[in-house]
This record gives C-alpha cells, sequence and structure tokens, in this order.
C-alpha cells in the first residue's frame, strides 16, 4: 500500500473538513483511564519498559484508526492519508530540560523497544536543541503522532500546544494510579475534528486497551 490522496467530491468529511478547517482552535481533546494492571511484569517479558510498551500499544492503535492517518493539504486542496504513521515523543534528560527522540513504527513490541531503547538514551544525555541527538531516518515530520509522558501526574484532563495549520493527533500519558484492586492510567488524546470525530477517539481506545491487554 502507498500513501494516497482522498478525492474530496467522494469523501464522507468534505462537510466537516469545510466546517471545521479554519476554525482558530479546531482539535478537541479527550481523557480517558485505561487499564495498565500487569503491564510493568508483561513487558519486562518482551524486552520493554512499561513506557515503551505503552508508546507502542498507542502507536498501533493509531495506525488502524484512518482520521489518525490523515492531513489536511496545504490550501484547501484536499486530504492526504498515509499507509503508516509513526511516532515523536518527550524524553526528560539527565539535565532537567527535555528533547524529542522519533520511534518509527514496528508491529512487534519486541523489535520496536529495541530500537527505541539507543534512541531514547542518546536523547537523554543530549542537552540545548529539542532535536538534539535525534535520528528520524525516513520517517517525515507529516507522518508523527506527537506523544508525551507525565508520570508524575494522574491528570483528569491535558491540553497540547498546538501550531498554526497543526492537524497531528496528540496523546499524553499519565501516572499509574491504583484503584478498585486495578492500575489505571490516564491517557489523553488530542485531534484535529476536520479528520477525527468522538467515534474515531473510541475506536482509538478500544484498540488501545486490545493492545494493552495483549502485551
Amino acid at each position: 500500500m502507498q500513501d494516497r490522496d482522498i478525492p474530496l467530491d467522494a469523501w464522507p468529511r468534505r462537510a466537516a473538513l469545510a466546517h471545521f478547517r479554519h476554525m482558530a482552535q479546531p482539535a478537541f481533546s479527550v481523557t480517558v483511564p485505561v487499564d495498565v494492571t500487569g503491564l510493568r511484569e508483561r513487558a519486562a517479558a518482551h524486552g520493554a519498559t512499561p513506557w515503551l510498551a505503552y508508546h507502542h500499544a498507542a502507536l498501533e492503535a493509531a495506525n488502524s484508526v484512518d482520521g489518525m492517518r490523515q492531513t489536511l493539504l496545504a490550501e484547501g486542496l484536499g486530504v492526504r492519508e498515509f499507509t503508516t504513521i509513526h511516532a515523536s515523543t518527550t524524553v526528560l534528560r539527565d539535565d532537567g530540560s527535555f528533547g524529542f527522540v522519533t520511534l518509527p513504527r514496528d508491529p512487534s513490541l519486541e523489535a520496536f523497544a529495541a530500537r527505541a531503547r539507543p534512541h531514547v538514551e542518546r536523547v537523554r544525555r543530549a542537552s540545548g536543541d529539542l532535536f538534539a541527538a535525534d535520528e528520524p531516518g525516513e520517517v517525515r515530520e507529516e507522518t508523527l503522532v506527537h506523544m508525551t509522558a507525565l508520570p508524575w501526574l494522574a491528570f483528569t484532563a491535558f491540553t497540547h500546544a498546538r501550531g498554526q495549520g497543526d492537524d497531528r493527533p496528540k496523546i499524553a500519558f499519565g501516572r499509574f494510579k491504583e484503584e478498585g484492586g486495578r492500575l489505571l492510567m490516564p491517557v489523553a488524546v488530542d485531534v484535529h475534528h476536520a479528520l477525527c470525530d468522538g467515534v474515531h477517539v473510541g475506536r482509538f481506545f478500544e484498540r488501545l486497551q486490545a493492545n494493552l491487554d495483549a502485551v
């Protein structure tokens, strides 16, 4: 399969695109607790940390939702759908600042974790520019899902920063919290309303939970 440009005259979402794309704030955010009970132990069996495991589960979930693999073309010319999307996430550096690291998609958690670990460590030791030590390789910026983790906060809502024309999906992971004998983690998803509705976010969370359970 290859990336494709969607012909708008036959696209069911063309009315939503026209309605939302020029709004000053066209994105919406939803925060949902997901069950991560036993994830630490299961992730370790795959050579992954919980951090890598939930990033992988979320990236696989995002790839399963067509609206999260789409981007708006310039000048209102249409929508492009990517075959595969990848992740860019934040890493807390040794000097107390943060940097970005690119996490290319791999359906295998073991392969994803093995590839990610040296990249994360390199960015952790870097300083200065936010992209210092990141090596995205052939991953294009427009194919990224923006992610971040806040393990200090079991937040109930989250607002992502967005620049002009930024339509990329954004995902934030919060602190694990025990509740009713289960371990829960808040996950905030922020999407551009011209590309995604509540049904898309609902599908994402269904797939995310299934992926976490399958680790």
